[in-house]
């Protein structure tokens, strides 16, 4: 599956103006459990949705599809591209050594990543938690998973020196029912979750969602579990040459919110940043260079 290839789910959404009514509860139960939700009999998902068989046939072909299987076809290459182990994901990608440097083979790949990334995020998304992330009334928590915890310390670094009120959770899950304790109806909680989704990061938001706390989630193109009781979901192509994915895209997303945060709130920043580097310089943390 190519990673410009858009997904079944991503066709729908950009389809949503020009379905029916019908067609509209149709998408709406392919969503809520997808992909697998799409895999059922055709006779199953028509009595779900509440809809006719011809119904479900008819957006079958609105989306592009040649008809209900040809989509299902779709789905079933979504789900074998979830899959993958980091070792058979490698192996998936032709290259054409002859091509250029290693180097710019992969630049190419994230490069486009980010581009279709960006072509596809919802920029109203974007303001929404840039806003929330300025609200310092709110209490911040942000984890990430074994490969995404490093996406999630850089947010985290670079939050807590704009405003206050940031808490980045301890690595072992063991010890995070002790930050849910202190998390309500006015939390903030950014989780990072991409594909070998993490068990442990669905309990932990939906634990959180149960308590009231706004759920942020990043996550790949086909979307972490998390998605469905996440408030704000931000997706990014992440497929690349390599036995591991890029989140490149993410961060890409992630930088400019930190920009957006900074400059909303750039009089306390301020004040907080020179604060800061008086405190290194007189515990000398940090040497002049002469």
């Amino acid at each position: 599956m190519s990673p410009t290839t858009k997904l079944v789910k991503q066709k729908i959404q950009d389809a949503t103006d020009t379905l029916t009514r019908s067609e509209r509860q149709l998408a709406s139960i392919l969503l809520q459990d997808y992909p697998m939700g799409g895999l059922q009999s055709i006779t199953k998902l028509a009595v779900a949705a509440g809809v006719s068989t011809p119904t479900v046939i008819r957006m079958a072909r609105k989306l592009g599809f040649d008809g209900f299987p040809d989509l299902q076809d779709a789905l079933r290459e979504e789900v074998a591209a979830q899959i993958k182990k980091p070792l058979s994901k490698r192996d998936a990608w032709v290259v054409d050594e002859s091509a250029e440097h290693p180097l710019m083979r992969f630049a190419g790949v994230v490069w486009t990543n980010m581009r279709h990334t960006l072509e596809r995020i919802d920029l109203g998304l974007f303001d929404a938690v840039a806003k929330l992330l300025a609200e310092t009334e709110r209490p911040l928590y942000v984890v990430g998973g074994r490969i995404t915890r490093s996406n999630a310390d850089y947010l985290f670094n670079h939050m807590q020196i704009i405003r206050p009120n940031v808490t980045m959770l301890g690595n072992s899950a063991n010890v995070w029912p002790q930050y849910l304790l202190d998390m309500g109806p006015s939390s903030v909680l950014v989780i990072f979750d991409i594909r070998r989704y993490e068990a442990h990061l669905e309990k932990l938001a939906q634990t959180a969602a149960e308590r009231g706390a706004t759920v942020v989630l990043f996550t790949d193109q086909w979307g972490s579990p998390i998605a469905r009781c996440a408030h704000y979901t931000f997706n990014g192509l992440v497929e690349a040459p390599s036995s591991w994915d890029s989140t490149i895209a993410l961060m890409l997303i992630v930088e400019a919110l930190i920009a957006e945060v900074q400059t909303t709130r750039w009089e306390e920043s301020k004040e907080r940043i020179e604060e800061l580097e008086a405190m290194f310089s007189s515990t000398r943390i940090f040497r002049n260079q002469g």
